[in-house]
């Protein structure tokens, strides 16, 4: 600041002395104090510089770069000094490149980059690279990145690791591009096309698999039902085969009650009990006939059938008169 107020003072100084008329002995203004004007409307845009908000300015003398780097804002310079703004800004770039997969397949892809250089090496880049990083040194780096991950996947495995893609090229861009002080913030890869026949090709084979699928899902479903009805009837049959054994021990259990009832029933009968049922069974009535040692069949006398002198044995069971 201290040669513009120099140089301010000069001229006015010389805008004085030379409105002197030393003839004359007086002050007033003349044509020649014009060309102070003139130096000074000439020194004025030289000695001011601005910087806009989100760039650096690099401050050159004689074309030899500072060290010094400027802020935003408005900024003082000398008149052979230049100044060269510099966006520090997060920017964005697409990259549209030809690629080939480890199958030899050709793929299109596009690729998007958030970067942004950083502000205090400014005046470095520009040093060794240039104003036009980005394709002095970006557009390379991002296209050897992309290209080299890329073939280490086949053309059909791309399409579903888009995300683990974007991942490994950012592993390689980030220390790529962090040489030339620019840093990566995020990348994506926004397409990726492939040629009609390889299209074609996934279609079919996705069309493929589709149908192969509803197949075994069908096949495992018919399994599943045969392996259900199999267990019913297991189930049925078990079942069935315990109600069986239920009833064979349950017929068992009543044959051997029934055959312990009679036995013991046998074992408490009697001549004397067996004649008491009799005593007690008879209605009082005598027999009419009864049957002799030859199987005849003879009238009792004084009997009721008395009279009949040939009975009727045909059909008819006789009754037994028990001996006396």
């Amino acid at each position: 600041m201290l040669w513009i107020a120099i140089a301010f003072s000069a001229l006015v100084v010389a805008f004085i002395l030379l409105g002197i008329s030393f003839k004359q002995k007086n002050w007033k203004l003349r044509p020649r104090q014009i060309l102070c004007l003139l130096c000074l409307l000439l020194i004025i845009p030289g000695v001011f510089a601005t910087i806009p908000a989100g760039h650096t300015g690099i401050l050159t003398t004689f074309g030899k770069v500072e060290d010094q780097t400027l802020e935003a804002g408005l900024h003082t310079v000398l008149p052979w000094q230049q100044v060269i703004c510099m966006d520090n800004r997060a920017q964005k770039a697409s990259v549209d490149m030809s690629c080939f997969s480890s199958d030899i397949q050709e793929v299109s892809v596009i690729y998007s980059v958030n970067y942004q250089i950083r502000k205090e090496n400014a005046q470095k880049i520009y040093k060794t690279i240039g104003v036009d990083y980005y394709n002095t040194v970006m557009t390379p780096c991002i296209q050897q990145a992309v290209k080299s991950v890329i073939a280490e996947y086949t053309a059909e495995s791309l399409i579903s690791s888009r995300e683990e893609l974007s991942k490994k090229i950012l592993e390689v861009l980030t220390p790529a591009l962090e040489e030339y002080n620019i840093i990566v913030i995020n990348t994506a890869v926004e397409d990726l096309d492939f040629s009609d026949v390889f299209t074609n090709a996934v279609e079919e084979k996705q069309v493929a698999q589709q149908k192969k699928l509803k197949a075994e899902t069908e096949q495992e479903q018919l399994n599943l039902e045969a392996k259900a009805k199999a267990e019913r009837e297991k189930i049925a049959a078990e079942a069935e085969a315990e109600v069986n054994k239920i009833k064979a021990d349950t017929e068992k259990y009543a044959k051997e009650q029934e055959g312990a009832a009679n036995k013991a029933l046998a074992e408490s009968l009697t001549d004397e009990l067996i004649k008491y049922f009799e005593i007690n069974a008879w209605d009082g009535k005598l027999p009419s006939y009864y049957v002799t040692g030859t199987e005849t069949v003879l009238p009792i006398l004084g009997g009721t059938a008395g009279s009949q002198t040939t009975p009727d044995t045909e059909g008819v069971t006789p009754e037994v008169t028990p001996e006396a």
